[in-house]
């Protein structure tokens, strides 16, 4: 199937790529996010529940798992293809599921959400998604993945209390088990058929080496900036929960009243930079501005951080800023990786995403800990800082004109 390069909107292949594969991502972020909210509740009802430490050890196990298991997906998804890989990742995914909403005991319960983690599909649904769209439309595509993130990130904390109280921790288990169920239905059956380069075994695959991807210096550049955004993330909300307590003066159960329209309202102000970055060329200014915009809200969180309206309004310039390179950050790693490789990219890629979830949390709190939440926010200005310095020379890649979809019309 043979798209002109003129042709500015997305074909009907494109966008059911993009909604599907989009959907699938998504879960994978819910299985992370929904219980988080209550399960330090729950836990305090199983076996072993009383440590947190084991409490936070059957959160985090879902990120390390992920994230020891993006590369070697993404390399095996550019041997086999992507549709086999993101369905054994989702069959993985449903039985992690369904054990831990069995569990009466908090070792089974990290062993669900061990099993959970390792469908570690994040690489090949990237990928899949790159192969069935142009380049003029990767960053809306990546966008519309991206975004799930953040999308779901403040869903979960609205939907999970109530629907704890509804169905239980086991409900909720069960229930991301099924949809797991369903998703697998969409990747055999909505999803577009993946290109043949993909979908058979076999050809020379020099190109999709773990070194050569390794020693790209464009893709060690976007790489560094995946993990530094999200060590970012995860510290921040470390304490900006507290912050919304103590300086906001809302309940826990009602930060949503905060969350909920600033990620709503940041998806909105996002449109027109990246439509500028997607049509105009823009690419590297949005980037860039987007970094400089996360580095000043840091700043602005140190001396200003004193009530729920001033938190509010640092929390949508990040997010503003945070899902545009959500969106960008995948885009420029599929199109600067070798055809063959980029789900083995895109394997490093969310390896280092996961990585810096991990740290994020482990060196958040250990600063705010000792040396208060101004350090937190000081600590990631900087690291903020470095990336911009790092990330200045880059050179966003020119979208391949005339460049086809090679799929069929299904």
């Amino acid at each position: 199937m043979s798209h002109a390069s003129s042709d500015s909107r997305m074909t009907p292949v494109e966008i059911r790529a993009t909604l599907s594969l989009g959907s699938i991502f998504a879960l994978r972020m819910l299985g992370l996010f929904l219980i988080m909210p209550v399960f330090s509740v729950h836990a305090v009802d199983l076996k072993g529940g009383d440590s947190l430490t084991l409490v936070g050890l059957a959160i985090g196990i879902y990120g390390l798992t992920q994230g020891l298991l993006q590369i070697p997906y993404g390399m095996v998804a550019d041997r086999i293809g992507r549709k086999r890989v993101i369905v054994f990742g989702l069959v993985l995914f449903a039985i992690g599921s369904f054990i831990a909403a069995v569990a009466d005991d908090i070792w089974l319960t990290i062993v669900g959400r061990f099993i959970q983690g390792a469908g570690a599909i994040s690489a090949a649904v990237m990928a899949l998604a790159a192969d069935l769209t142009r380049d003029e439309h990767r960053t809306k595509t990546m966008a519309v993945i991206g975004a799930s993130i953040g999308l779901v990130f403040a869903l979960s904390l609205v939907i999970a209390p109530p629907l704890y109280r509804l169905i239980g921790m086991a409900g909720i288990f069960s229930l991301i088990g099924v949809l797991a169920m369903i998703a697998i239905w969409v990747v055999v059956a909505v999803v577009p058929r993946e290109p043949p380069v993909h979908a058979h075994a076999g050809g020379d695959l020099s190109e999709a080496s773990l070194r050569a991807v390794l020693r790209n210096p464009e893709l060690i550049r976007l790489n560094l900036g995946m993990f530094v955004l999200h060590v970012v993330q995860t510290s921040l909300f470390v304490i900006v929960p507290r912050a919304l307590v103590d300086a906001g003066g809302l309940d826990v159960e009602r930060h949503w009243v905060v969350y909920l329209p600033v990620v709503l309202l940041s998806f909105v102000i996002m449109i027109p930079p990246l439509l500028a970055a997607e049509k105009r060329r823009r690419t590297r200014a949005v980037f860039l501005g987007s970094v400089a915009a996360l580095a000043a809200v840091q700043m602005w969180l140190v001396g200003w951080a004193t009530s729920a309206w001033t938190i509010g309004f640092a929390l949508l310039v990040y997010f503003v800023g945070f899902n545009l390179l959500e969106a960008l950050l995948p885009s420029l790693v599929s199109r600067v990786a070798a055809p063959r490789a980029k789900a083995t990219a895109l394997g490093v890629y969310n390896t280092m995403q996961a990585t810096g979830l991990f740290v994020g949390g482990v060196l958040g709190g250990w600063v705010a800990q000792h040396y208060g939440a101004g350090a937190v926010y000081v600590v990631n200005g900087a690291l903020l800082l470095v990336w911009l310095a790092v990330a200045w020379p880059m050179k966003a890649p020119s979208p391949a004109h005339g460049r086809t979809v090679t799929n069929a019309s299904s």
